[in-house]
């Protein structure tokens, strides 16, 4: 029976101790926080206005309809005029003409760090509003660029709106995101790193997990925000989480896991592909959202306070990334 016992005990604690390394491996712990660089503040308000913007006027923002893609595309564009004097369309065909819309601050050469989020909807189930996802991502970039407008930077910062994320073009050639990617690489660019803003407005009080695991690992309120990495990214998602983790901000957790478990369903994905560094930003998307991919993913159920928090730390993040003193 000791016998029996022991063998018991020490199983339990191999079986402890392997759940402990695989909790150290997925979330990298840190208390890592920053000071608020940043000084400005994202605006609640005009945060709301570009996705109510967004959602109504621009309807569908879907591939079957690239006459509303481009009148997106030049929404986007305006904004960005508005905050630097390098804004550039990339365009491309995919049976019909789409472009990616891109403005840059800081140096215009060396290395730089990449934001990015698409302005599509989902549009094979009929017209979504999309406000989640990805208005909210757009959004968030527009205000980053009011944000980033006249700042000294160490390191060049390019903003990108991209088109074609959702299907029929995810993960094919065309995807707005595989675009500036493969166009990244054929430059020859540097890139320190691609920041991917993947639905960033919904909070709740309970937070689902697909898995008893994550359940374990992670929080059960819906109040905290998630920096997706790849397993072995070098730290770049624990870098970004403790930059983003500002005084009054919202929660950051940070997850390193293979792609066997979706972490790579967003335009992230056309960076890693090509060996670029590249992070999620994200609420977790369907996992909170049930509303995803639905016309109920409306500008009313947006959290606006919160997004505006998560936009500040993006803010942040960027502004330590991109510090000349690094």
């Amino acid at each position: 029976m000791k016998r029996l016992m022991r063998a018991v005990a020490i199983g339990l604690a191999v079986a402890v101790g392997l759940l402990v390394a695989l909790g150290v491996f997925l979330r990298r712990p840190s208390t890592a926080r920053a000071d608020f660089i940043a000084g400005a503040r994202a605006d609640p308000a005009r945060l709301e206005d570009h996705v109510r913007t967004l959602t109504t006027v621009f309807l569908p923002r879907a591939a079957h309809d690239p006459a509303s893609l481009e009148r997106t595309a030049a929404y986007v564009e305006a904004h960005f005029r508005a905050a630097s004097p390098r804004v550039e369309s990339q365009r491309f065909t995919a049976g019909a003409p789409f472009r990616n819309v891109i403005a840059s601050f800081g140096p215009e050469a060396g290395p730089r760090l990449v934001v990015g989020a698409h302005y599509d909807a989902m549009g094979l189930f009929g017209s979504n509003p999309g406000a989640d996802d990805n208005a909210s991502g757009t959004a968030g970039l527009l205000e980053l660029s009011r944000l980033l407008r006249g700042r000294a930077l160490g390191r060049r910062v390019d903003l990108v709106a991209y088109t074609l994320e959702e299907p029929p073009f995810y993960r094919t050639p065309k995807m707005g995101s595989r675009v500036h990617a493969d166009g990244l690489v054929a430059a020859g660019v540097e890139l320190e790193g691609m920041v991917c803003l993947e639905m960033i407005g919904t909070f709740s009080e309970a937070q689902p997990w697909p898995s008893a695991l994550l359940a374990l690992l992670y929080p059960r309120r819906g109040d905290f925000i998630g920096v997706v990495g790849e397993p072995f990214d070098g730290g770049m998602a624990r870098r970004f989480k403790g930059w983003m983790r500002i005084p009054g901000g919202v929660p950051v957790y940070s997850f390193n896991g293979p792609i066997a478990m979706g972490t790579d369903a967003s335009d992230h994905e056309s960076y890693w592909r090509r060996g670029l560094p590249a992070v999620m930003v994200t609420d977790t998307a369907f996992m909170r959202n049930p509303r995803y991919h639905t016309a109920g993913d409306t500008a009313d159920t947006l959290d606006y306070r919160r997004m505006a928090l998560v936009v500040d730390g993006v803010l942040n993040a960027v502004l330590h990334a991109a510090s000349a003193s690094r």
